[in-house]
């Protein structure tokens, strides 16, 4: 090897290093092979927040349905439930959809096939998903009126991607 090319061996694989330090970062490839699994309970209003006329007022469906793939296999079903004392969870029962970076969960006014070109305007974040497996309850924020909302959405916020979508229906009833 002469000299010249022997100074070029250095850098091409200090940027060969930093490449692949950047694509674990960004894909983070393990995730494809690990699983996060969450059985949380449906909460429960507290007596002191439902008052005493509405103690035994138990939580209410708005609206559910089930979830359909996009990006990556998701299944499951989304549900929005009032409480007697007035909060509101958007609950995932039996989800099974992919670990990925930076997934997130999403109220979009956009129904569950629409969202695969985007959230659209108005999309309420409701947190980071705590598992690809399993139950889950995430607070909507207070003032957030469910009705206004078509779809829940699983998003990974690094690629800007539906993981997968329920339309929520109203519940008669």
């Amino acid at each position: 090897m002469s000299g010249v090319s022997r100074r070029a061996v250095v850098p091409v694989l200090l940027v060969l290093v930093v490449a692949a330090g950047i694509g674990l970062y960004l894909f983070q490839p393990w995730k494809a092979f690990t699983d996060t699994s969450v059985n949380e309970a449906l909460p429960t209003a507290s007596r002191s927040a439902a008052g005493p006329a509405m103690k035994d007022a138990g939580p209410r469906d708005l609206a559910q349905g089930d979830f359909v793939s996009h990006e990556h296999h998701t299944s499951g079903t989304a549900r929005t439930v009032r409480f007697a004392g007035g909060g509101q969870v958007l609950r995932l029962e039996d989800l099974m959809t992919s670990e990925g970076p930076d997934v997130r969960v999403y109220l979009s006014p956009k129904d569950a096939d629409a969202v695969k070109a985007g959230l659209g305007d108005g999309a309420v974040q409701l947190g980071k998903l705590k598992g690809n497996l399993g139950n889950q309850n995430y607070a909507v924020p207070a003032g957030t009126d469910p009705s206004k909302f078509r779809s829940a959405v699983i998003w990974c916020e690094r690629f800007s991607v539906s993981f997968g979508a329920a339309d929520l229906a109203p519940v008669r009833g």
